[in-house]
C-alpha cells in the first residue's frame, strides 16, 4: 500500500478520502471496532454527546456534505455522531478500504527499503510507504488499579466502553467512581433510573450550562447558507469555534460589567464563558479568581445542601485549566434524596469489595452495579499501545518515556513518514477537534503530494527543530495557569505518566498560519531525503488570533 491509516474516526475517514479519492493513492484503514466512529463508537454511556456546537462538529471540506446533513440539537448525541460518520463513509465509498475488528500491534521502519511493515493482531502484515496514526486523543480508557476490582460481584461498566445495547439500571443501587465530563453527562440519566446512586468524587469540576435543545430553523438555515464564511472563521479562530475573547480582561472591568457579561454568557450556555470571555483568566490568578467567585456562587445556588455544595465547588485548580464539562442538570441531581456524593480526595478508596467499596477510614458502601467514569490515558496513550519502531529499531514508546517529542505535533524525529493526526504538542484537544483534524489531514496530504512531485522517498523532522518545538511548547504552557492543575492535559490522571503539558497553545488559526509558512519556506524544520531547511524564528513565536 501507499499508506496505512490506523483508526476509522473523524481523522481516519477524512485521511482515507484525501489519499484515495483525491490523490489516487492506495490506502487502507485498520480499525479496532466493528464500525466507524472512533471514540464515538465506544462511548455510548447515557448522555454521551459532543461539547462542540453541532454545526461546527463535522467536516467542512465538502459543501454538498455540509448542506446535506441536519443535526437535531445544539449538541449532537453519540448515536447521531455515529450516524453522521456512517453517512460520510457511505457517501465517499470508504467502507471497502476499512478493515474492522483489527488492531495494529506494531509498525517497523525499514531504512533500506524506505517503507513501513505494519502487523495486526490477526497476524496480517502490510507494507506501506506512509503510516498515519488516526487513533484519536481520547480512545484508551483509564481503569485505575483499585485493589479487589476483579472481586466485585455485580456488573462493572466503564463509560469509555459502554455496552452497545445499553444498560438498564431500574431498581438498582449504583456506585459511580469519577466526576469528570462523562460523569457529568451520565449522572442525571442514571439517577433517573436507579433506586440509589452514589458518586465517589476525587476532584470537583467547574461545569457550565449546555443550554442544549433544538436549533431554531432560521438559524440552522442561515448557517447552512454560510458554509464558506463559517469555514473561514473557524479555521482562523483560536479554538475552532465562532467564539472570540473580550478585548479587556476580567481584572480590567468593573464588578458590574464583569457580572453582566458572565451572567449573559452563563445563560447562553456552552463554552462562551470559557473561550469567549476573558483571556487574562489563563494567565492571572487574580483574574481567574474573579470569574471563579461567580461560578462558585452558581454552584451554591443550584445545590440545596450546603455541605454537598461545598464538595462540588472546585478548590484545587483555576477555572479553564481543565476542559470544563457542559451541564444538563448535573448539579440539581444532587438535590434528589436518592443521590449521594462522597468525597474520596480526603478519604480515598482503599479497595473494591464483592458488594461495593471500602474507604481508607473503613467506611463501606454497598451497591449492585459499578460505573467507572475514570477517563482516558489521553493523547499519548493510544499511540503508546502500538509498538512503533523507527530508525535503528528505536521504539517511539522508549523515545517518549519522559514525555512526547514531536515537531508540530505531527511527526517525530527518527520516524520517517510516520504522521500523527492531532498528535501531542498540536492544538488538538484545546480545539474543536474536526477543525484541527481537517487541517492536519490537508497538511499531510500536501506533504505527501510534494514528496511524490519531487520523487523524494522520506520526510522527518530534524532533531534541532523537534528539540526547539518541545522547549517552546513547554515554555508557552508555563506562561499560563494550565500547568498548575493536575489534569489529563498534564498526564496527571495516569500514575507514573510524565508531568508535561500535552497539547499545544498556539491555537487553531495561528498554528495553521505557522504550518502554512513552514511549507512556503521549503518545509522548514523537516529533512527530505536527508536535506533540511532550518526552522525560522516565526515557528517559535507565540500569538493569538485577532
Amino acid at each position: 500500500m501507499d499508506a496505512v491509516i490506523i483508526g476509522a474516526g473523524f481523522s481516519g475517514l477524512y485521511m482515507l478520502h484525501k489519499l484515495r479519492n483525491e490523490m489516487g493513492l492506495r490506502a487502507r484503514v485498520f480499525e479496532t471496532g466493528e464500525g466507524v466512529g472512533g471514540t464515538w463508537y465506544w462511548n455510548r454511556y447515557p448522555g454521551a454527546r459532543s461539547d462542540s456546537d453541532s454545526y461546527v462538529y463535522g467536516f467542512t471540506f465538502d459543501r454538498d456534505l455540509w448542506e446535506s446533513w441536519d443535526w437535531s440539537e445544539r449538541y449532537p448525541e453519540s448515536h447521531e455522531i455515529r450516524a453522521y460518520l456512517e453517512h460520510v463513509a457511505e457517501r465517499f465509498d470508504l467502507y471497502r478500504d476499512i478493515t474492522f475488528g483489527t488492531r495494529v500491534v506494531s509498525a517497523t521502519f525499514d531504512e533500506d527499503a524506505g517503507s513501513w511493515t505494519v502487523t495486526t493482531d490477526h497476524g496480517e502484515t502490510v507494507t506501506a510507504t506512509y503510516v498515519i496514526s488516526a487513533v484519536g486523543a481520547l480512545s484508551v480508557a483509564n481503569t485505575p488499579s483499585f485493589p479487589g476490582l476483579e472481586d466485585f460481584a455485580g456488573p462493572t461498566f466503564h463509560t469509555g466502553h459502554w455496552p452497545h445495547d445499553g444498560v438498564d439500571f431500574a431498581g438498582t443501587s449504583v456506585g459511580m467512581i469519577g466526576s469528570g465530563a462523562s460523569a457529568v453527562q451520565a449522572v442525571p440519566l442514571i439517577a433517573a433510573q436507579a433506586r440509589e446512586l452514589t458518586v465517589f468524587q476525587r476532584t470537583a469540576n467547574y461545569v457550565v450550562p449546555a443550554n442544549n435543545g433544538p436549533v431554531d430553523p432560521e438559524v440552522r438555515e442561515a448557517r447552512r447558507q454560510d458554509w464558506a464564511g463559517i469555514r473561514a472563521r473557524i479555521q482562523r479562530s483560536n479554538f475552532g469555534f465562532e467564539l472570540y475573547m473580550q478585548e479587556k480582561g476580567a481584572a480590567d472591568v468593573s464588578d458590574e460589567e464583569r457580572e453582566a457579561l458572565l451572567e449573559d454568557f452563563w445563560e447562553r450556555g456552552g463554552f462562551h464563558i470559557w473561550l469567549g470571555a476573558y483571556a487574562d483568566i489563563f494567565f492571572s490568578t487574580e483574574a481567574n479568581d474573579l470569574v471563579r467567585r461567580f461560578l462558585d456562587r452558581k454552584i451554591r445556588e443550584k445545590v440545596h445542601d450546603p455541605e454537598t455544595a461545598e464538595l462540588l465547588v472546585p478548590k484545587d485548580h483555576p477555572f479553564g485549566a481543565k476542559r470544563n464539562p457542559l451541564d444538563s442538570g448535573y448539579f440539581e441531581t444532587f438535590n434528589e434524596p436518592h443521590v449521594h456524593l462522597v468525597d474520596v480526595r480526603t478519604n480515598p478508596i482503599a479497595a473494591i469489595t464483592p458488594g461495593g467499596l471500602r474507604l481508607s477510614d473503613g467506611a463501606e458502601y454497598a451497591f449492585d452495579a459499578l460505573v467507572l467514569a475514570t477517563g482516558f490515558d489521553a493523547m499519548t496513550g493510544p499511540i503508546d499501545r502500538i509498538d512503533l519502531r523507527g530508525r535503528d529499531g528505536r521504539s517511539l514508546r522508549e523515545k517518549w518515556a519522559e514525555g512526547p517529542r514531536t515537531y508540530l505535533g505531527l511527526m517525530s524525529h527518527g520516524f520517517p513518514n510516520l504522521f500523527l493526526i492531532t498528535g501531542p504538542q498540536s492544538p488538538s484537544v484545546l480545539s474543536n477537534m474536526p477543525v484541527s483534524i481537517e487541517q492536519h489531514v490537508d497538511y499531510i496530504g500536501r506533504i505527501i503530494a510534494d514528496l511524490r512531485a519531487r520523487g523524494a522517498a522520506v520526510i522527518e523532522p530534524t532533531k534541532e527543530a523537534e528539540d526547539a518545538w518541545c522547549a517552546y511548547n513547554q515554555e508557552i504552557a508555563n506562561a499560563t495557569l494550565f500547568p498548575t492543575a493536575a489534569t489529563w492535559y498534564m498526564g496527571a490522571n495516569i500514575p507514573g505518566k510524565p508531568r508535561v503539558f500535552l497539547p499545544n497553545l498556539d491555537f487553531v488559526g495561528p498554528y495553521r498560519a505557522k504550518c502554512d509558512q513552514i511549507a512556503a519556506n521549503g518545509w522548514e524544520g523537516f529533512a527530505i531525503d536527508g536535506e533540511s531547511t532550518p526552522a525560522g524564528e516565526h515557528v517559535y513565536t507565540w500569538a493569538v488570533a485577532g
